[in-house]
């Protein structure tokens, strides 16, 4: 072959099919992967990273569309996107974090934090950002994460608190749709200050935490068609939270989440929606009320537990990190649900607002099952099993609750036609301290919840 045509092929072939002018590049590192037996095991591998090649399209174009092919496309460090700026995928191009990258994959370009204040009223947010298809992956295999621990914005000072696959935060008018999320440890999709919202199909593949973990303030949101296998919460709404997970803090209202399904049977999943308000307190003692307004959940199937109460950092420590008393629910409401495995929806958290209504019960209740459950609870975690100075609580079985105006209906058993009795369906919870604790756990506590008919 000729000298100039010999290099005009290495030039085509060191060209991204789709980029505007950034080459491909070639590198091998060590990968965990997963053996015969399911155990993590080191390999060799020499892959593509494309992140400066889809970057470059992006800018260029204003648009990129990842295509299907036989090999992963590997990016070592996040996709950046503008305002009005539009990312495709193919259903079945998946998408891999080169090991040890530890960042999200794909994030908004105006990304700010506001973990010591409020959201100021203007943040200048990215808009009109769309995502679609693909498989994403950080390569979280047999319980290895490959050194991919963090969603993280970016490698070198991240914005405190974040913690997605797809890391949207201080944006609006922004969809993501259709895109599996595989073996990761950050949440799937992190969202928070962010307003007019769409996430339409959401497929959690052996998934590591959240699926769609929403940080406060967000408003006008429609999270909508999430199924799969998660090892946390499928769908979680957390106008307060720890503070290694939230870059922001504020209010949530007017959300609809609607066609979730937990995992199949034979999967591990923890099968649970959480809506976590609260108060922060900042470091310079500025208090900021987080309240959850305004959500309604329809069609769901298989979500065992529906979290609704308060919940001390266990991480940094309970006395480091909480909400200033249980947190407001206002405006509720739980329909056309389905529970094929023993379940429910347990309130700590003062409420204002609680519709539940249209639920069928496919297993058999137990004689002391309520669906509803009202006040605080206990739960204890065994750093060292064997050494119980270890253990702390896991939740605040000392703080009441308040419920008002809560309306139940059309909660039925299978194969009965008519609707079981309130005081089957709801049971109002007054702790007790354990005596025999640490020889039995849980440790109990005095609070209790209060409902007012």
């Amino acid at each position: 072959m000729p000298p100039f045509r010999l290099l005009l092929a290495t030039f085509i072939l060191t060209m991204p099919d789709h980029a505007s002018g950034a080459a491909v590049r070639t590198e091998t590192w060590s990968e965990q992967t997963v053996d015969s037996t399911g155990k993590a095991a080191p390999i060799s591998v020499t892959g593509e990273i494309w992140t400066e090649a889809f970057q470059a399209d992006l800018d260029a174009k204003g648009r990129l569309h990842i295509p299907a092919r036989a090999k992963p496309y590997y990016l070592d460090g996040p996709l950046v996107m503008k305002s009005g700026q539009t990312l495709t995928a193919d259903p079945t191009a998946e998408i891999r974090l080169k090991p040890s990258t530890n960042t999200c994959m794909v994030r908004n370009a105006h990304l700010v934090g506001f973990a010591e204040q409020p959201v100021p009223a203007e943040t200048q947010p990215d808009t009109d950002i769309t995502i679609e298809g693909g498989i994403w992956t950080t390569l979280n295999l047999a319980n290895n994460a490959n050194g991919n621990l963090r969603g993280a914005s970016s490698a070198k000072q991240p914005v405190p608190g974040t913690h997605g696959v797809i890391l949207l935060h201080n944006v609006k008018k922004v969809t993501v749709r259709n895109i599996t999320v595989r073996q990761s440890r950050p949440f799937a999709i992190h969202l928070g200050n962010v307003r007019d919202f769409t996430v339409d199909g959401l497929t959690l593949d052996r998934h590591g935490r959240d699926g769609v973990h929403v940080d406060g303030p967000a408003s006008d949101g429609v999270i909508r068609n999430v199924r799969g296998d998660s090892n946390d919460d499928p769908v979680s709404l957390t106008a307060w939270d720890w503070q290694q997970y939230s870059a922001s803090f504020g209010p949530i209202r007017n959300i609809l989440i609607e066609h979730i399904f937990g995992s199949p049977t034979a999967k591990r999943s923890t099968d649970a929606i959480r809506l976590l308000p609260g108060v922060k307190r900042f470091r310079d003692g500025t208090l900021l009320d987080c309240p959850i307004t305004d959500i309604t959940m329809r069609d769901i199937t298989d979500i065992r537990d529906f979290k609704l109460y308060d919940q001390p950092n266990l991480e940094l420590g309970r006395a480091n990190d909480f909400s200033v008393g249980v947190g407001t629910l206002r405006n509720i409401i739980f329909e056309k649900i389905t529970l094929n495995h023993l379940g429910g929806i347990k309130v700590h958290a003062n409420t204002d607002g609680l519709t539940v209504r249209d639920v069928s019960l496919r297993f058999a209740p137990p004689a002391d099952y309520h669906l509803i459950k009202i006040g605080p609870w206990s739960a204890t975690y065994k750093h060292k099993p064997g050494d119980p100075t270890t253990w702390v609580e896991i939740l605040s079985p000392d703080l009441d609750c308040t419920v008002r105006n809560l309306t139940v209906s059309g909660v039925r058993t299978r194969d009965v036609q008519t609707d079981l009795p309130i005081e089957q369906v709801v049971k109002v919870v007054e702790m007790k301290p354990n005596p025999d604790y640490p020889k039995t756990t849980p440790k109990g506590g005095t609070g209790k919840g209060i409902w007012i008919r």
